[in-house]
């Protein structure tokens, strides 16, 4: 109990941070409206129908991320706040409370990035239950990733250059395997093609999470 304690303690208090200043949110959802706003237009002044392109959504996603996920550590060692979290709590609770933040946060980026983005194109949804699973595998990759690196860069000087560095490799394999199970959600519907593709997507967002929660113990000892 006093483990979950811990992580709801730091899951609210981002929370809360978030929601009075909004200041993250509405910056990531103006980057997003404007970016896809700006894609349709290309797209019909080359007089090209307006067919699903799910990279160019998962690449607006993916830089909206870097834009404001890499803050939820960097901010702590900003406000000098860091080294008061170690004194209340230890790493795991730490680093989940904001892993859980960071989900939530991406989560709703993407729901409504493609919720705005299936509006435009006025089209249907193939799968609906690939989709939702697209999402969530999807969500918990990039915020497994974001995390992990928001808490290993925030000790250095240039922060958000050197975790635009070390993100984009760590995030491109993800890239590719979300473009192809994003279209067999909007477009094709799911086949026994794309199971394995499903199963890489569970597998990175595991791997990526299990490697952030055990390489956040040594910066925790530091």
């Amino acid at each position: 109990m006093n483990f979950l304690h811990g992580i709801s303690a730091v899951l609210t208090k981002d929370l809360q941070s978030e929601l009075r200043s909004r200041y993250a949110i509405n910056t990531v959802l103006a980057f997003v409206g404007a970016s896809l706003l700006l894609i349709l237009f290309a797209l019909e002044a080359e007089r090209l129908p307006p067919t699903p392109k799910s990279a160019l959504v998962w690449i607006v996603i993916l830089f909206a991320a870097l834009s404001s996920l890499s803050r939820s550590f960097v901010a702590e060692t900003d406000r000098k706040t860091f080294d008061l979290m170690r004194l209340h709590g230890n790493a795991s609770e730490i680093f989940i409370g904001k892993l859980c933040y960071n989900y939530l946060f991406t989560l709703s980026v993407n729901v409504a990035t493609f919720l705005i983005y299936i509006f435009l194109l006025g089209m249907p949804i193939a799968d609906g239950l690939a989709f939702v699973l697209v999402l969530i595998l999807g969500t918990a990759g990039l915020s497994g990733v974001s995390t992990m690196l928001g808490a290993i860069v925030s000790q250095a000087d240039r922060k958000g250059a050197i975790f635009s560095v070390l993100s984009i490799p760590l995030l491109f394999p993800l890239i590719l395997i979300l473009v192809r199970t994003t279209k067999a959600a909007l477009i094709e519907g799911f086949t026994e093609n794309y199971l394995n593709d499903f199963w890489a997507l569970f597998g990175y967002a595991g791997v990526t999470i299990t490697a952030g929660i055990l390489l956040f113990d040594y910066i925790w000892e530091d």
